[in-house]
């Protein structure tokens, strides 16, 4: 009875499964506010609660709205660029065609893709579909911004009770639990570090090294350097490889239309500091605190990522330091040889 009810509420659960997480989230990571706010409370838990929500908004949703509506007018702008013909990238691609070295063309021709009035007659069909589909998406942005508003407000909703009776919450899930008090305290700890080390480390990587690429991007000239740094921000969350999506084509470009020193000076800032921030911070941020190896890190931020979308980069290491956690306890409990 007790597994068929629990299976039956999480179904019921499933669609807000993101607005859950991300409510625990927050009270798990403005928990030590909320300690630090109640004695200055008088003891009600339920200011403390209000004061660190207050804190939430000005120091995560206030800079986000912003940093959106930074987004948006830039978008726009480059959108009246395109539409103007000021911005015209099938200039700048017949200019890569024509400074294409001997092998990179050879190669190219056997691919059927030298000609460039085929390959611009291509791409001009793709952006047709890209625009048709934007065009029939645009029509539901009212109710895309709805839902995300809704969304965003039950979070905060329920993220004001997880905060103020969270610790309640956590002593009656402990009693229920059939587990040594050890062995609960040890799951705790693990899935709170893990939480912490996962979203701290990996938001922190994200805003340095799209902070570092629209950087780079503002001082080399490149049209849309916000746009480019928040690409390289979300990006970032992929280990590795993402903030190189974005800014590798931008420097093979410079490389192909003859501004070699700024496409050297991309490379090199690329991968002497972008990736070493990757390389290094986030095996220090997520890999120390978690206790886990590095490769076990990125394989699971990748597989959630490919399971649970942009959600994944928290659950699949979760997952990983649970299964980990609890074959440890299962170990511990065996016969030794």
């Amino acid at each position: 009875m007790l597994a068929v009810v629990s299976l039956a509420l999480g179904w019921i659960l499933l669609p807000f499964y993101g607005t859950i997480l991300w409510s625990a989230i927050i009270a798990l990571l403005f928990r030590p506010w909320f300690r630090w706010l109640l004695p200055r409370m008088k003891g009600s838990r339920t200011w403390a609660a209000l004061a660190t929500l207050l804190l939430v908004l000005l120091m995560v949703v206030l800079p986000l709205a912003l940093l959106t509506a930074a987004l948006g007018r830039e978008a726009a702008l480059l959108y009246a660029r395109l539409v103007s013909g000021e911005l015209n990238p099938a200039q700048y691609f017949r200019g890569v065609f024509v400074a294409l070295p001997d092998w990179a063309a050879s190669l190219l021709d056997r691919l059927g893709l030298f000609n460039f009035d085929v390959v611009l007659k291509r791409m001009s069909e793709a952006l047709a579909q890209g625009s048709e589909f934007i065009a029939t998406q645009a029509l539901g942005i009212g109710q895309i911004t709805f839902d995300f508003v809704a969304s965003l407000f039950i979070t905060l909703y329920l993220a004001f009770f997880l905060i103020r009776d969270g610790a309640g919450l956590v002593r009656s899930a402990k009693r229920a639990l059939p587990l040594a008090p050890s062995q609960q305290q040890e799951l705790l700890d693990k899935f709170s570090t893990v939480i912490r080390a996962t979203v701290k480390g990996n938001l922190l990587v994200a805003a340095i090294q799209g902070a570092l690429g629209g950087l780079s991007f503002w001082f080399l000239g490149v049209g849309g350097a916000l746009l480019g740094g928040v690409l390289m921000a979300f990006l970032s969350l992929l280990p590795a490889i993402g903030a190189g999506l974005v800014w590798a084509p931008v420097a093979l470009y410079f490389l192909l239309s003859g501004a070699v020193w700024k496409g050297v000076a991309l490379i090199a800032w690329g991968v002497l500091v972008i990736g070493l921030i990757d390389n290094l911070l986030r095996p220090f941020l997520v890999g120390k605190d978690t206790r886990m190896p590095d490769y076990v890190v990125m394989i699971t931020t990748l597989g959630g990522m490919s399971v649970f979308g942009l959600n994944g980069f928290v659950i699949g290491p979760v997952i990983a330091a649970m299964f980990i956690a609890v074959w440890h306890m299962h170990g511990e409990k065996l016969p030794a040889d």
